[in-house]
């Protein structure tokens, strides 16, 4: 099934791994085949990487886009995991909920559940933290 989008003017996304920069006006695309699609709002630059959950974010995120480098990835992800434990037990539902759709192959639906992760972190930080059910 094609996945069909709208750009606002000057978003960027990546489509297989390149960036694409909208013109001046709205446009429609259609994106035919099953290739790694990630819009503005869910790229994380690697200067934003200033916290444990956003590294995995972005480690996560380098799997999508750049297969090509999966076995350096996914070292760098378990290691980061495994700080985070060591440092936020808390997060060790999310974590395996993240694991399971990397091992499954499912990068984009890991991003989507590493943001829970980064919430958690957030709360954690904010003295808010909690361990979640």
């Amino acid at each position: 099934m094609p996945l069909k989008l709208i750009l606002k003017p000057q978003e960027k996304i990546i489509i297989a791994g390149a960036v694409v920069t909208n013109g001046k006006s709205t446009a429609h695309l259609i994106v035919e085949n099953n290739v790694p699609v990630l819009r503005e709002k869910d790229i994380l630059k690697e200067s934003e990487t200033n916290s444990p959950a956003r590294r995995i974010y972005f480690v996560i995120q380098m799997m999508y886009i750049d297969r090509g480098n999966l076995i350096k990835y996914h070292a760098a992800y378990w290691r980061l995991v495994r700080d985070f434990l060591q440092a936020a037990p808390s997060g060790l539902r999310i974590i395996d909920a993240i694991s399971e759709f990397i091992l499954g192959d499912r990068y984009y639906q890991a991003l989507r559940e590493t943001r829970k992760l980064m919430d958690l972190e957030r709360r954690i930080l904010s003295g808010a933290g909690r361990a979640v059910d």
